[in-house]
């Protein structure tokens, strides 16, 4: 899969998603449903964005024991996404359980990737919150490699990690970036953070932008900034 930036649709309704969608009258973005938006819509969302001809990253950051994982895993194969997610911290048996459960009878799945750190995480939270005394960039890469040996295509991370992740793991080892913002936006609720150009730079595949492209005054062209600073 190319390179491409991935529009986080965090919103709490099909209609709202919808009608956003429909802005995109000459393309059809990449697209991110998380939590809010599959808890509020359910599967049949995902099914109608992908049959409007869109790419999905599933975003549910599944964490559990891996036998439930399997399963959940199993349910959401059926939905044609191309990319889904689980948390690192769940182990790398939870994360092989994952990758089982995502496999079709033929063998094809969607990419699989694991959470390392939330991009709302700073060494602080690392520290006082979380118990876990190492740098942030050696936790982040501790647990891209289990990823790597759990069989999983990637992970998501800081732009700030990406390139440590690929000398670490190989530049075929995707890196999934939030925690972007344009150069004069607000980064909010985000702690490491970069522009495209910087994301790009730093070797990530894919950046997730979501308020700086879906609260813009104009998403369409708010998306078209950041497609150019990323891929040209």
């Amino acid at each position: 899969m190319a390179k491409d930036v991935i529009i986080a649709c965090d919103f709490n309704s099909k209609e709202e998603t919808l009608a956003f969608l429909d802005r995109f009258t000459d393309c059809k973005p990449f697209v991110k449903i998380g939590m809010e938006l599959f808890y509020a819509a359910g599967p049949e969302i995902v099914k109608e964005i992908k049959q409007r001809g869109h790419k999905i990253f599933l975003d549910l950051k599944l964490h559990d024991i891996p036998n439930t994982v399997k399963k959940a895993m199993s349910v959401l194969r059926d939905l044609d996404v191309d990319i889904t997610n689980v948390h690192a911290a769940g182990t790398i048996p939870m994360m092989e359980a994952a990758k089982e459960g995502l496999c079709r009878s033929d063998g094809s799945r969607a990419l699989l990737i694991a959470v390392t750190q939330l991009t709302s995480t700073d060494q602080e939270h690392l520290e006082k919150d979380l118990w876990i005394q190492k740098p942030m960039e050696e936790v982040v890469m501790h647990y891209a490699q289990n990823a790597q040996i759990a069989g999983l295509d990637g992970v998501v991370c800081s732009p700030l990690e990406a390139a440590a992740v690929h000398e670490r793991c190989g530049k075929e080892f995707l890196t999934i970036t939030p925690g972007v913002r344009f150069a004069d936006g607000d980064v909010q609720d985000q702690k490491r953070v970069m522009t495209p150009k910087q994301a790009k730079a730093a070797g990530s595949d894919y950046i997730v932008m979501g308020r700086p492209i879906t609260q813009a005054d104009d998403p369409v062209e708010a998306y078209k900034r950041a497609v150019k600073e990323f891929l040209s």
